[in-house]
């Protein structure tokens, strides 16, 4: 199925403008497993199907934009880190990615533990019944309320991220008569090779307590002190999608010789260490992320090794996947509104939804791939810009990529790899509606997350 080709853009390699792109794909119908969830395939008819479903059905069933989360995938890939890492650590899936009651219930049985850095993470995680233990508390300025909540509740940890935290999870923890399990985040001075904005164990940065000038030292000092607080391990952190695993290497070195050194002054040492996650995915065909048992074999290799060579027991591991298991596992289907071609540059797809509810190619540059779901084509490829309908510029949801060049309104088309930092960092932007998120599985699919309505932006302007 085709539809008349109409004036576009620069179509052939030879004459397309400079830019961050790859050639044409030699079929655009093609859809690559790496940026696809497991059970994307195309019909005999050409249409895309998740979970058994047309996207033309969903797209008629719940409308357009909304994220589709394959929870087949996500469940697939949620057991692959548990049984990688084993029973001698533990997987906490890092809840700011995204996070619904859905998705709490779904880690819960497959036995992986969550990581949250908010209150709001903290009240879903527990109103879906994840046991308070299974759960660690992040952030860098938790507020009061935060933190006796969390206390309250009874959560497995705490990630201690600047000397006020430690006299305050302290202060509070004693004034409701517990003693409180605690993590210290160290920045272990790492240049992660990722985007300036999420690279996190660097000094120059908001992020946990400093490793190289003996702030980090000083901070266990405190923390080992105060009978409300249990010091369990260390924390670090350093980056988000990140493909080189020689950073963690250069990280756990420098951690495990901060526990040697604990060991050295306080006769302690310390039963657990946390590296954080940042592990990348594949967001185009260009992208080749590593498998949670290669993960697991090297983050193992590297602290077993360090501890051998610092004569320490070795530590209970802790990681933090978020991206790595949910982003592959949903892509965000669009309804496309107008095509407009400039000669000699590009063709701009504007959408039904923009940068409200996909920022990261505004954010961080990132880049996505696109593919025409609605139907097949065999016109020949030309290079787009698929923009949103939002007053910006930058208002852009994939920079550069290749569709056939007879699109037309009313296609379909989606963005593959959009279920990590998508939703969850979903605005109003123009006053626009969030989008659903819908899980599908053998056949089926259901509302997790309802599309916002004018009625729920109303309730909120009470001027």
């Amino acid at each position: 199925m085709s539809r008349s080709a109409h004036p576009a853009g620069p179509r052939h390699a030879d004459v397309l403008p400079e830019g961050h792109y790859s050639a044409p794909p030699a079929d655009l119908n093609a859809l690559d497993p790496k940026v696809w969830s497991h059970t994307v395939s195309r019909t005999e008819d050409g249409v895309v199907t998740v979970g058994g479903l047309e996207v033309t059905a969903l797209a008629e069933e719940f409308g357009t934009p909304a994220y589709f989360l394959d929870e087949s995938d996500f469940r697939e890939r949620a057991r692959a880190w548990r049984t990688a890492f084993g029973h001698d650590a533990d997987v906490f899936y890092a809840g700011k990615a995204f996070l619904s009651r859905a998705v709490v219930r779904w880690l819960y049985e497959e036995g992986l533990n969550l990581d949250v850095c908010s209150g709001g993470e903290l009240a879903t995680a527990l109103s879906a019944g994840m046991p308070a233990d299974r759960i660690a508390f992040h952030g860098n300025n938790k507020s009061v309320h935060e933190i006796r909540t969390a206390v309250e509740a009874g959560v497995g940890r705490i990630v201690l991220d600047s000397f006020q935290e430690i006299v305050r999870v302290a202060h509070i923890a004693q004034s409701l008569g517990k003693r409180q399990r605690v993590q210290i985040r160290v920045t272990v001075g790492v240049e992660a090779h990722t985007h300036e904005f999420i690279a996190t164990a660097h000094e120059d940065q908001k992020f946990g307590i400093a490793l190289a000038d003996g702030q980090a030292a000083e901070a266990v000092r405190r923390t080992l002190a105060l009978d409300a607080l249990e010091l369990v391990g260390i924390h670090s952190h350093i980056g988000s999608q990140i493909f080189d695993m020689a950073g963690f290497e250069v990280a756990a070195r420098r951690v495990v010789a901060l526990l040697a050194a604990v060991r050295d002054e306080h006769g302690v040492e310390l039963p657990e260490i946390d590296l954080g996650g940042g592990l990348g995915i594949a967001y185009t065909s260009d992208d080749d992320p590593r498998e949670p048992h290669e993960i697991a074999k090297a983050l193992s290799e590297i602290v077993t090794r360090e501890c051998e060579a610092a004569r320490l027991s070795t530590p209970r591991i802790s990681v933090e996947p978020g991206r790595a298991i949910v982003g592959p596992t949903a892509f965000t289907l669009y309804e496309v509104g107008t095509v407009k071609p400039l000669d000699g540059l590009r063709t701009y797809v504007s959408v039904d939804g923009g940068m409200s509810d996909n920022i990261r190619t505004a954010l961080y540059d990132a880049e996505y791939s696109v593919a025409l779901v609605s139907r097949t084509s065999d016109a020949e490829p030309m290079l787009v810009r698929v923009v949103g309908k939002h007053c910006e510029s930058g208002d852009i949801v994939v920079k550069d990529a290749f569709l056939p060049a007879d699109l037309a309104p009313g296609d379909l088309i989606a963005v593959p790899a959009t279920g990590a930092y998508c939703r969850s960092m979903a605005s109003n932007y123009n006053h626009a509606l969030r989008p659903p998120v819908v899980a599908v599985k053998d056949g089926a699919a259901r509302v997790i997350v309802r599309r916002e309505t004018e009625e729920d932006l109303l309730r909120l302007d009470v001027g």
